[in-house]
């Protein structure tokens, strides 16, 4: 029978089927941070429990790391304490630990796929709801609550239930100066942030082909602004290229039989989605978001749209809502609205 990727990561971890259709899943790997671990390391110690399977699990530093001189430690307490709860957990359950001052370090999401960590067909969970960044690997990858932390640290698996199929494609060339944010941005306006509920997306066509590595994760980092599970997009030649040589990728014998399994890795022609999409590269613009929500979008050479030219009054009241939050009037030229503060940010 023919099947879908999603199909294929799930069927191949399933460990259990429960009478009330939820499902026991085995997890790969388990990337773990300072903010949503302290209170499952303390169930383990209450319990007194190990973590089954240290060397599948890693960790990192991240969420309260100083931007500015590391050498003069954390200032603030709060986060202080949570770095160092960190480390000390992983030195008493044995797990390995990219601390705030190795050179390794860096945002969770990131670490992965640097490392090699992240591999095609896997499932990946994390404390934190951007997990889903690597789905471009071809990983079945979300986020997880706190005391699913703990239930993973402690039996390398995790209760779910299944998402149903849903496939975007993104077909033709993108236009100058458009870009994989552009691309997000343009699907999650298309469906809306609820439209991807219930779903595991599937991005695939020409243009996610074309897209590079760090392309696909900023596709997949933003699925769950859809209200997606997860993010997928098939692995193929630029994925292994990426990972070839990675610390924690496979060497020699085990890359090769790795990357047999690897090119399986895929949505059968004639796989069935319960839902399926098809966007225009070339409807794409360069976009951004006028509002509080990232299906507020408009082009950069647009105007700030007008609630009352929408039919919906539950859509035109939320927008309203938002227009008055960001201070802005409907019909302003984007072009013409004053930047107050700019920040930067990694997901």
């Amino acid at each position: 029978m023919s099947k879908t990727l999603y199909d294929k990561i799930w069927e191949d971890h399933m460990v259990h089927q429960q009478s009330d259709g939820t499902e026991l899943l085995y997890v790969d790997r388990h990337l773990i941070h300072e903010v949503t671990s302290p209170q499952a390391f303390e169930g383990l110690r209450t319990n007194n429990r190990k973590v089954r399977r240290p060397d599948l699990t890693l960790a990192v530093a991240d969420h309260n790391v100083p931007t500015t001189n590391r050498s003069k430690g954390i200032i603030d307490k709060e986060s202080r304490i949570q770095v160092d709860t960190l480390r000390n957990n992983c030195k008493e359950f044995s797990v390995e630990l990219f601390d705030m001052n190795d050179k390794r370090q860096g945002i969770v999401h990131i670490i992965g796929p640097e490392q090699g960590f992240t591999q095609p067909g896997t499932v990946i969970v994390c404390g934190d709801s951007h997990t889903a960044t690597h789905g471009a690997f071809g990983s079945l990858a979300f986020g997880i609550g706190t005391s699913e932390v703990e239930h993973v640290l402690a039996t390398q698996t995790l209760i779910q239930k299944k998402s149903k199929n849903f496939r975007v494609n993104v077909n033709g060339k993108l236009p100058l100066g458009v870009t994989a944010k552009d691309v997000i941005l343009k699907i999650i306006g298309t469906i809306g942030t609820a439209g991807g509920t219930g779903y595991v997306i599937e991005f695939a066509g020409e243009v996610i082909r074309n897209l590079g590595m760090e392309e696909r994760m900023t596709i997949c980092n933003m699925t769950i602004e859809a209200g997606a599970k997860a993010g997928l997009i098939a692995p193929d030649q630029k994925t292994f290229d990426y990972l070839k040589g990675k610390p924690k990728s496979p060497k020699e014998d085990n890359w090769n039989k790795a990357l047999t399994f690897w090119q399986t890795l895929y949505s059968d022609l004639d796989s069935k989605f319960d839902k399926e999409i098809t966007i225009n590269a070339s409807d794409i613009e360069p976009l951004v978001t006028w509002g509080t929500s990232p299906q507020d979008i408009a082009s950069v050479t647009g105007n700030v749209p007008d609630p009352e030219k929408e039919e919906d009054e539950e859509r035109k009241v939320a927008m309203y809502r938002s227009l008055e939050y960001m201070d802005l009037k409907p019909n302003t030229k984007i072009s013409d609205i004053k930047i107050d503060k700019v920040l930067l940010m990694a997901e």
